[in-house]
Order: C-alpha cells, then structure tokens, then sequence
C-alpha cells in the first residue's frame, strides 16, 4: 500500500530568515512581478497552507525571497486519522526568528 503524502508550507519561516516579518512585506516584490493581490490575500498566503497555488505566484515568491521550491514547500508523510491535526496558526509559527519585543524607557527631560 502507498504511504499517503502531505505537505507543509514554509513561507512564513522563510520570510522570516530573510528578516521579513510583515505579511505586507510582500506586496511590492509580487506587485513588481506582475502578481496583484490584496492584502487579505498576502495575509491567508503567508499565515495558512494553501491548497491551491498559481505557478506564477510560487515562482515569484521563490524569486522575491531566493529559495528553492522544496525550503516553501515540503513534503511530508500525512498523520494517521488518530493523530490530533495542529490548527495552521500553530504551524505556520516562526520559531526562534520572531523579533525581540521593544522595551520603551521613559524620557529624562
């Protein structure tokens, strides 16, 4: 029996080794390529795995952040119906690239 394959999609990760830490971030690289998308497109695209993607859209986005193919998309073997699934928030999270929180000092005057 063939195993079943799924994938998991890391472009939030990779965004974030390219110290790009906004959704938004993306809309000026895709939009000098020709992609138009709203802002709520970029959000879902960058935050959840989508399930259909444009050829022009993932080749832009390998150009924009300079991966390959497998470090966006990687394929993994699909969990067996007893495993609990991950809600797509907790596994599109950045690990340890998330930026430092920014402490604010009061003024001496």
């Amino acid at each position: 029996m063939a195993r079943k394959l799924d994938y998991r999609w890391n472009l939030r990760q990779v965004m974030a080794t390219r110290e790009m830490f906004q959704t938004t971030d993306l809309a000026e690289p895709l939009a000098q390529r020709g992609i138009r998308l709203s802002s709520s497109q970029i959000y879902r695209l960058v935050t959840e795995r989508p399930e259909r993607l444009s050829l022009k859209v993932l080749m832009a986005l390998m150009d924009i952040l300079d991966c390959r193919m497998d470090e966006l998309v990687e394929p993994i073997v699909a969990a067996s119906a007893s495993t609990p699934r991950k809600r797509s928030g907790e596994e599109a999270g950045v690990g340890d690239f998330r930026p430092r929180r920014a402490r604010i000092a009061d003024s001496v005057e």
